[in-house]
């Protein structure tokens, strides 16, 4: 793979920095997920421990909005362990929009009695441990998880990711069309979760659920991988 996806991070030693991270940890959790230690860069994707990730939100800014479902599933190139997945609703800091009760289908009814994310640490922590997470777009999971554990727990979790949608935005450069491709008709290619699971005659799934979303993530990255690259494709080439 060239150097478009892995050089966001090029200078990232991921296993160095969570033998670093290690040593400022306080939170039993926090310090527990570093302890475990990061995969080398050189490891072959067949031999990582994988977790399908997806949060549905109160919006798109992670300083101002909140996580408001979970969905996760561990999986490997081999298999998608569906009886482990887990999906959880929890309550946001701040009240929901209609625009967000639009899209993902949460309501004021289903969040009343719903925890916090502190009080489902134990249960994520436990899932992320040991994984390398897999997302479809890095810029909501990373960043929201991040600042909920901040506010939180007054600590940071640094981590890789797999990003299907960069991969996707990797394999078509030319997804936008010019103004000339335009006036001759061309169309965008659109990476988007549902229309990249068509380019691989992936099964429609309807969007906008948590763990329905990282299922259809986890069923995209083995395309991905069984199409576009291979089984020993090296982690440190596809994690940002």
């Amino acid at each position: 793979m060239s150097s478009s996806i892995k050089s966001r991070n090029s200078n990232q030693n991921w296993p160095e920095n969570y033998r670093a991270q290690s040593k400022k940890a306080v939170d039993p959790r926090v310090l527990g997920f570093y302890q475990a230690g990061c995969p080398s860069p050189d490891t072959p994707i067949r031999e990582v421990q994988l977790l399908a990730l997806d949060f549905e939100t109160t919006g798109l800014e992670a300083e101002q909005h909140s996580i408001v479902s979970i969905g996760l599933v561990p999986f490997t190139l081999d298999g998608i362990q569906l009886g482990k997945a887990w999906h959880q609703v929890v309550r946001p800091k701040l009240p929901l929009h209609q625009t967000s009760i639009t899209i993902h289908g949460i309501t004021h009814t289903d969040i009343d009695q719903a925890p916090d994310l502190e009080d489902v640490l134990d249960p994520l922590f436990r899932y992320l441990t040991g994984r390398i997470p897999v997302v479809h777009y890095r810029n909501i999971e990373r960043p929201f998880l991040s600042v909920a554990l901040q506010w939180r727990l007054k600590e940071e979790l640094r981590f890789p990711v797999i990003d299907t949608m960069a991969i996707e935005a990797h394999l078509h450069p030319d997804r936008r069309p010019s103004r000339w491709q335009q006036l001759i008709g061309k169309q965008p290619t659109s990476i988007r979760l549902a229309d990249s699971r068509k380019r691989y005659n992936l099964p429609h799934y309807a969007g906008h659920n948590a763990l329905i979303d990282a299922i259809a993530t986890a069923e995209l990255l083995q395309a991905q991988i069984l199409h576009h690259f291979s089984p020993d494709t090296p982690i440190g080439d596809i994690w940002v």
